[in-house]
């Protein structure tokens, strides 16, 4: 009887040693971050250089003005795929003015153009993956007959070891959102990885924050 109680009990623990085993399998398993839903660049990513390519687009330097349109800062950190930090990456931000029209030769958008709206900045994320930028929220523009692109903004992520990442941020709540073929071609399940709900602060613009989750080469 002991002889069997013991294979009993020696099944018992071998059950749970295994079941105890994939359940940490499954934990270190859910760590793994699913890499930023890549977006087309666009057709107006900026090709002229300017002096000013700092982290407030709401204004330019030199000029006394701002920009037109509502403030807000968007702010997160570039990740990798098991959620650790990566620092010294390279992000470009770019963006159309609050009349959906970008500062590009190529954009056919009769819009007015801003002079004190920067469109477009370039970031280096700090040793915790941080970033952080002040802008205005773009303005939506028609690309067909039947499509009109929300407001967005275009990131293009870099940092030698790791795939470049070209995806664009959305604003939560826009009606746009929901017919924007962009948007939509990411699976479901993934598309909220690109919205971002900007909430009021006190002393301050409504901030967003958009995490960017890249992979190693």
């Amino acid at each position: 009887m002991k002889k069997n109680q013991d294979r009993i009990d020696a099944t018992r623990r071998r059950v749970l040693t295994g079941a105890a085993g994939m359940a940490a399998a499954v934990s270190a398993g859910s760590l793994i971050a699913a890499v930023t839903p890549s977006q087309t660049e666009g057709p107006f990513f900026p090709i002229a250089d300017q002096a000013d390519k700092d982290a407030d687009l709401s204004r330019i330097d030199g000029r006394t003005g701002s920009a037109e349109g509502e403030i807000v800062v968007v702010e997160g950190r570039v990740l990798d795929e098991s959620g650790q930090p990566v620092e010294a990456v390279v992000i470009d931000v770019w963006q159309a003015n609050v009349h959906g029209r970008y500062a590009h030769e190529a954009d056919p958008n009769p819009a007015p153009l801003d002079p004190n709206f920067q469109g477009w900045a370039k970031l280096v994320s700090d040793a915790d993956g941080r970033y952080r930028f002040r802008t205005i929220k773009p303005g939506p523009y028609r690309v067909g007959e039947a499509w009109s692109r929300p407001p967005h903004i275009h990131f293009k992520v870099a940092r030698r070891g790791y795939h470049e990442l070209i995806t664009q941020m959305y604003f939560a709540g826009e009606p746009l959102n929901e017919l924007d073929r962009l948007l939509q071609s990411v699976p479901e399940d993934r598309r909220g990885q690109l919205v971002v709900d900007f909430q009021p602060q006190d002393d301050d613009a409504p901030h967003g924050t958009f995490d960017l989750t890249i992979a190693a080469v």
